[in-house]
């Protein structure tokens, strides 16, 4: 059954939902500094909170369409970036004599800016693919199916921030088959997460959708990238 198509300027919850996507992406990009093991399993820490981040996209672009979760990417963008800033400034400030915690402070924050770079091409790739596939499948599933655009989104741009990032951020460190277990991994953890929170997804864009009354078809959205104008929504 097609669902009505409902719009409203007015928001409730939009900022508190950007806030948790920026959140949780910068928390996961202080995390991924750490690889971690478990037996065979290798990942970053960031796997641990990151699936998070696509959830928090795919109910922006479900439920306030593309071009709203494209100015929650590019917040989320920016915020990673003025982060990592500030702590390479701290990093390179002199310390206090009293303060003996240097070498520790570099090693955890003291983000190399191969890591960096990494973080943010593959977050932006990541994040717009995920974004761009679930608005399309929207249209043509006409807003049946939410199951397949949530993990077909998902599949999509997991696939592409670990590789992008794993390439990146660990090539000549990883051999090809850690490099390789790592991506695989990495990228079924992510998709996994999606699949066991369905349940919650499903509550919370419902739930959106009747508060909001907003159900956004993108039809006739421009998907390209740079832009931060919602336009006619």
């Amino acid at each position: 059954m097609k669902q009505k198509i409902i719009t409203a300027r007015g928001s409730k919850y939009f900022d508190i939902i950007l806030a948790s996507f920026v959140a949780a992406l910068l928390i996961s990009n202080i995390g991924a500094v750490k690889l971690i093991s478990f037996g065979p399993i290798i990942t970053d820490g960031g796997a641990i909170l990151f699936p998070l981040t696509y959830i928090f996209g795919d109910v922006l672009t479900e439920v306030y369409g593309y071009a709203y979760a494209r100015r929650a990417i590019w917040a989320g963008f920016a915020v990673m970036i003025v982060a990592s800033i500030i702590f390479i400034l701290v990093d390179a400030a002199p310390p206090a004599a009293e303060w003996h915690n240097q070498a520790a402070f570099t090693s955890v924050l003291g983000f190399v800016p191969r890591i960096v770079f990494a973080s943010l091409v593959a977050f932006l790739f990541g994040q717009f693919m995920n974004s761009f596939v679930l608005a399309k499948l929207k249209v043509r599933t006409k807003g049946n199916k939410l199951w397949l655009r949530l993990i077909g989104s998902t599949v999509v741009g997991e696939l592409f921030d670990t590789t992008i990032f794993a390439l990146i951020a660990f090539s000549g460190i990883l051999g090809a088959w850690s490099m390789f277990k790592f991506i695989l991994i990495g990228w079924i953890f992510k998709t996994c997460v999606e699949i066991v929170m369905l349940p919650v997804t499903y509550r919370i864009i419902d739930f959106l959708k009747q508060t909001e009354r907003r159900d956004k078809y993108d039809k006739k959205t421009n998907f390209t990238p740079f832009k931060v104008k919602l336009g006619g929504d």
